[in-house]
């Protein structure tokens, strides 16, 4: 199947490691022209190495970023218009806040959280929807939780913050669908990268047992019995980034093996 998406510049966020490289390697597959940008500069140059081994004669742009830091996004995107070109697929993605209930989270946690994962999607988008609406095409696809279906305990920081990236999400979908442009929301589920062994250890803590059993209790609450890997989710967003998704907008699509129980 031809995505028609060969040439076109797609920028990964957080794409060091875990969904976003996943991301990045499935479009470059496509033939995208991959930009990575991550703040760990250890991870961008071992992930640019290994896409440009898995994706053979595929050239790969990095950019080491704070998504907290509103000048370098700005200076990123700068600096891509003026060596690459235009962005026409931009995929938002963050680390996600730190777990804990109401009672634990501080002003200062609030804002943190506030900043990462709401307002980094934000300014990216705010970057890339010019010369996509000039374009008249684009695609937007922000990495939320399935906390969009259903809060996951626990998660209090998290839970708030994805839904106020489907809240802006669906309601920019309404306002750029007229230049071409669609914004969807990928919601996985459990999913074998760093973070989510990170709040499992944090659970297992908890439960005063191996990280191992956790991971073991996690996937019996899954029909599909196990968790994602990050290529799954990743191949759902290449392809709300082609061309053949320009009729889908405004959606919210739960990868997560059949574990949220909503509708």
């Amino acid at each position: 199947m031809d995505l028609k998406i060969d040439g076109r510049n797609a920028l990964i966020a957080a794409s060091g490691r875990g969904l976003g490289l996943a991301t990045a390697t499935c479009l470059a597959g496509e033939g995208a022209h991959v930009v990575l940008c991550d703040k760990d500069e250890n991870a961008l140059k071992t992930a640019k190495s290994n896409l440009a081994s898995e994706v053979d004669g595929q050239k790969v742009d990095t950019y080491l970023v704070d998504l907290t830091n509103p000048k370098e996004i700005d200076t990123m995107f700068k600096n891509i218009n003026q060596d690459l070109g235009p962005i026409s697929i931009l995929v938002t993605n963050s680390g996600g806040p730190p777990p804990g209930n109401f009672d634990h989270a501080t002003d200062n946690h609030w804002d943190a959280s506030f900043s990462l994962t709401f307002l980094s999607a934000v300014r990216l988008i705010r970057n890339a929807l010019p010369a996509m609406k000039e374009q008249r095409w684009g695609r937007i696809i922000n990495f939320t939780s399935r906390a969009l279906k259903e809060p996951i305990p626990g998660l209090m920081l998290s839970n708030a913050m994805r839904l106020a990236v489907a809240g802006m999400a669906k309601t920019l979908a309404l306002e750029v669908a007229q230049y071409g442009i669609t914004v969807n929301n990928i919601c996985p589920g459990p999913t074998t990268t760093e973070r989510a062994l990170e709040l499992a250890q944090n659970r297992a803590l908890k439960k005063g047992i191996s990280i191992e059993e956790e991971l073991k209790l996690t996937a019996q609450n899954i029909p599909m019995g196990r968790l994602a890997m990050p290529e799954e989710p990743a191949a759902i967003a290449t392809f709300l980034a082609s061309e053949l998704a320009g009729y889908i907008t405004g959606i919210s699509i739960l990868v997560d093996g059949g574990a949220v129980k909503a509708l």
